[in-house]
């Protein structure tokens, strides 16, 4: 029996989806803007801080693994509260293996915890999302998505505020490990029961390889790689631009650092202003119709980075490329989840491969470019992003589904 949600009802549940995106992003950002601080008080080098990364992001992978487990034998009220508090300990225990302990080893234990919350909680968050597009018949994960840029954005401000009035990383941490814990609670409060937000469930207890086997279902799905092609592209030239971008501007061009930074906030506004603006132009034209104009646009302004003149110019492709890989990660979360009953396998799979996508695609572009320079470099993400365009159908609701679809018809 399918069940109706009330007006206030949906707008509490779309409410804490919302936080939930933020606290994400405000974690993150929070470890990443102390990074600097942490470096300092262990005495640790940059290989050492790159195995703290690796660490956190394979634990990030197990989380991913695990959350369709999670899902189907908790649901996700329980699972994504579980998530958060697991990486509110994390950052609570970074905080305190910096300056309490002074701990390599436990700030690194803190990190897989971060990593292994955050991780499920990125399947989950997201599987949250897409039932509320269908619930309301409306695309709405670029907007959710746009709220973990907003955390990410909050959490970097209040770390640079922590660096300049010389607050300890102990005391940083655990502020935001409680704000989180608060936030976990309060939206555990909002979410509806699992039979309204299509949550999977097993029914009956089963035995744990038959809940491995379906987790893994969706590697063995066609559509799965192709909407993994869609997220390769457009994860990589997100991260690379996060990495490199800055630096392709100082190394390539002949900028300062400060104006380095400022191409790099330029692509972060314009990727985050169309995803708060992206979902009404997909339920217009469709995810397919906006993927591949966004490749072209991606494609376009990657051109133009690498390629223009003078740095006007050079503004403008990194606008243009933010604005080309901003509904790429979203658009395929929201087409992995179109079949509510199969949504945690494939969103797991869609997740893993733009989180591999993340963590080896700067590392490459870092190698490639000691060999041909960072800005021919840059047309490695040129084809990813023709790529992305080229796989886009892969988008396409499947049938039964009408998020995405778009409503042109209803307009001529």
């Amino acid at each position: 029996m399918e069940l109706e949600l009330t007006r206030p009802q949906l707008v509490r549940w779309r409410s804490a989806v919302f936080a939930i995106f933020f606290a994400s992003g405000l974690s993150i950002a929070t470890w990443a803007s102390r990074v600097p601080a942490i470096k300092h008080t262990l005495g640790v080098d940059n290989i050492q801080i790159g195995l703290m990364l690796l660490g956190a992001g394979i634990a990030s992978i197990v989380g991913l693994s695990l959350a369709p487990i999670v899902l189907a034998r908790f649901g996700a009220r329980s699972g994504m509260l579980t998530a958060m508090l697991v990486f509110a300990v994390g950052v609570a225990i970074i905080g305190m293996g910096t300056d309490i302990a002074e701990s390599y080893v436990v700030v690194v234990g803190g990190l897989i915890l971060f990593g292994l919350g955050n991780g499920a909680l990125d399947v989950m968050m997201n599987i949250e999302g897409a039932a509320i597009e269908k619930q309301s018949d409306k695309t709405i994960l670029p907007l959710f998505h746009a709220f973990f840029s907003f955390g990410t954005v909050v959490g970097a401000g209040i770390g640079a505020l922590a660096a300049w009035w010389g607050v300890g990383v102990v005391v940083h941490c655990s502020i935001i490990a409680v704000a989180i814990v608060l936030m976990a609670f309060v939206t555990h409060a909002m979410v509806p029961a699992r039979e309204i937000t299509m949550d999977p469930d097993e029914g009956e207890k089963r035995h744990w390889r038959e809940r491995l086997h379906t987790s893994l279902s969706a590697w063995r799905e066609p559509r799965t790689y192709a909407l993994g092609v869609i997220m390769l592209g457009m994860a990589f030239a997100e991260g690379g631009a996060n990495d490199w971008l800055a630096l392709g501007m100082v190394e390539g061009h002949d900028t300062t650092a400060a104006v380095g930074a400022l191409g790099l906030a330029v692509f972060s506004v314009s990727m985050t202003v169309v995803r708060v603006f992206g979902g009404p132009l997909v339920d217009r034209f469709g995810r397919v119709a906006t993927l591949r104009v966004l490749a072209g646009l991606a494609t376009a302004g990657l051109l133009l980075f690498i390629l223009a003149p003078n740095t006007p110019l050079v503004f403008i492709g990194a606008a243009l490329w933010g604005a080309g890989v901003s509904l790429g990660f979203p658009l395929g979360m929201s087409a992995a989840a179109d079949d509510p009953a199969k949504a945690a396998a494939r969103v797991s799979a869609a997740a893993t491969i733009g989180y591999i996508s993340f963590l080896c695609g700067p590392p490459i572009l870092g190698f490639v470019s000691e060999h041909i320079g960072l800005l021919n470099t840059l047309y490695i993400l040129v084809a990813l992003a023709i790529a992305s365009g080229l796989a886009s159908g892969a988008a396409r609701p499947i049938a039964g589904s009408t998020v995405g679809a778009g409503h042109r018809a209803e307009h001529r």
